[in-house]
């Protein structure tokens, strides 16, 4: 099946090729902006049509060096040439030059070579053991994995790897699908940072938020405002009301319910477990490097952002101090020196104990980065797609498209859902999403206002919402995406085959998205009370699970 896949992929990139070759010819001037949505487009098409992501990333990145070249008046063999050769020593080297993205690779193998440790000296098996007599049910399995990814709410990549790599054996020896895992960690750790106060998330969030208020002289903090907007945050918390629902009662529907009745009746998948266990399973050997990523991380956010006039400060709480420090921090240096002593933890622990010699202990920890490879390549894969739309200009576009509209304030929210949503598909980042919209829809949504007559706490509410619904949007977008870094993690996290992670979870976060947009954003926009909404979105979530879902 694999082969059939990789021959079906370079067959139509050499069918995609041969087109773009006899449709255009050199063109000299500027790209028109609409043809700078294609490469996402064709990368999204082709990852749902063949279900392979690397080479569809590939032919994305193509699309664009392409076009590009046609339009600075290259032939077309010398665009789809030269462009070839662009993929990889523009993009995918442009790509690994951001630090950020090298921190995140070394992150990764980090944490790959970790949880190799863990699991060759007998730790895992230990946690294993230890939560096995807890989850003794597909459903008590899933609720501890909402539990430990509402626990891990400070990151969303800490929470994907560590949650989905601790709880993959348990689903497995559960009969939980892999495809579920994969749905749960991704469906939970991405909304529980975007809305929690202390996060790696908060610091961007309020940067963008404050730009955007700054242009229209809103005398506001960016924190108030935040604060403010979580009232009309309807897809992250109805996901995560979601996400519970669907646990406890047992009922899924669409491709969701093919893989969970196809896990349940398979023959139990054998746990992730390696000959070289020495010793009987000790569950300190997996706890300790594990409480040494979590809390390190967090000591972590705390060194890098602290300031001492935020602490000296006596008219702020505690909690807005805390979480000034953490928006201020930086995240990936914390998570490269957490991850960096836990893996070092782990070796020591396993070493002192003797359930491994030392050369044992170096094999497992690089057959761990061997295991990150995959998820490595398409991380940069991803990265340099997005580095495509971001030359191209995509997001303006998309932006620009909508933004020239005559339109309703009470519309602007939910036009900027949908289109956060678009852009968040279309470049599988929310943050790049927030770094586009926030700028361009907060002044745009206030000054719509004003023109239309609406006074200062007419407009408030609207502005919350339109604040909620960029963070919003993007995270749905993110979680439909085949592009979407997150996604990749929480499929790779959880050895859930990636396209099919995609299809399962892409029906559940419509669904939701749905439900937020018609009954949540929309309503309150015309003056709906927000409890009202939430409560109202809850009530048809449940019916729709009661309804639709199937027991497993």
């Amino acid at each position: 099946m694999k082969t059939k896949q990789i021959g079906l992929s370079i067959f139509i990139i050499l069918l995609l090729g041969m087109l773009l070759l006899y449709a255009f010819g050199p063109v000299a001037g500027p790209m028109p902006l609409w043809m700078s949505i294609l490469p996402p487009l064709v990368a999204i098409l082709m990852a749902l049509l063949i279900k392979e992501v690397i080479s569809s990333l590939f032919m994305g990145v193509l699309t664009g060096t392409f076009i590009t070249a046609l339009y600075a008046g290259h032939s077309p063999e010398q665009a789809l040439g030269g462009g070839i050769l662009r993929v990889v020593d523009t993009y995918v080297v442009g790509s690994l030059f951001d630090k950020d993205h090298v921190t995140i690779i070394v992150f990764t193998l980090l944490i790959g070579g970790m949880v190799r440790i863990i699991t060759a000296n007998g730790g895992m098996q230990g946690v294993v053991n230890w939560l096995s007599r807890r989850a003794k049910s597909p459903r008590s399995g899933q609720l501890m994995t909402f539990l430990m990814d509402l626990c891990i709410f400070f990151d969303d990549y800490s929470n994907t790897l560590v949650v989905g790599n601790t709880m993959r054996p348990i689903a497995d020896r559960l009969k939980v699908s892999r495809e579920k895992l994969a749905y749960i960690v991704d469906s939970t750790s991405a909304p529980v940072v975007a809305v929690a106060f202390v996060t790696t998330w908060i610091g961007a969030e309020l940067s963008y938020i404050q730009d955007g208020i700054r242009n229209i002289g809103l005398e506001a903090s960016a924190y108030s405002v935040f604060f403010h907007s979580l009232a009309y945050s309807f897809y992250p918390f109805l996901t995560l009301g979601f996400v519970l629902m669907i646990i406890l009662s047992g009922r899924d529907f669409g491709p969701m319910l093919a893989a969970e009745r196809k896990a349940r009746l398979a023959s139990a998948m054998e746990a992730e477990t390696t000959n070289s266990v020495a010793k009987p399973a000790h569950i300190m050997d997996a706890l300790i490097p594990l409480a040494v990523l979590i809390f390190g991380t967090i000591i972590g956010l705390v060194a890098t952002g602290y300031d001492a006039s935020v602490w000296n400060d006596n008219s702020e709480g505690f909690f807005p101090k805390l979480s000034a420090t953490i928006g201020a921090a930086n995240s990936y240096q914390a998570l490269l020196w957490a991850s960096l002593c836990s893996m070092l933890t782990a070796i020591v622990v396993t070493l002192l104990r003797g359930a491994l010699a030392f050369g044992k202990v170096m094999e497992e920890m690089v057959e761990g980065f061997k295991s990150m490879f995959n998820a490595v390549l398409i991380l940069t894969m991803a990265w340099s797609i997005a580095l495509v739309t971001k030359d191209m200009h995509t997001a303006e576009f998309v932006s620009q498209l909508l933004l020239e509209w005559s339109l309703s304030p009470a519309i602007v929210p939910v036009l900027t859902f949908l289109l956060a949503a678009l852009i968040g598909f279309s470049t599988g980042t929310s943050w790049g999403t927030m770094a586009i919209l926030y700028p361009l829809i907060l002044p745009s949504s206030w000054l719509l206002c004003q023109e239309q007559g609406l006074s200062v706490d007419a407009t408030m509410p609207l502005f919350y919402n339109v604040v909620a619904s960029v963070l919003a949007g993007s995270v749905m977008g993110d979680h439909c995406s085949p592009i979407s870094d997150t996604t990749i993690m929480s499929s790779l996290a959880s050895s859930c085959n990636h396209m099919q992670h995609v299809n399962t979870q892409m029906p559940y976060a419509l669904t939701v998205g749905g439900v937020a947009l018609l009954i949540g954003i929309l309503p309150t926009a015309l003056g709906l009370p927000s409890w009202a909404a939430f409560l109202l979105g809850f009530a048809v979530l449940g019916l729709e699970v009661r309804l639709v879902g199937k027991k497993v």
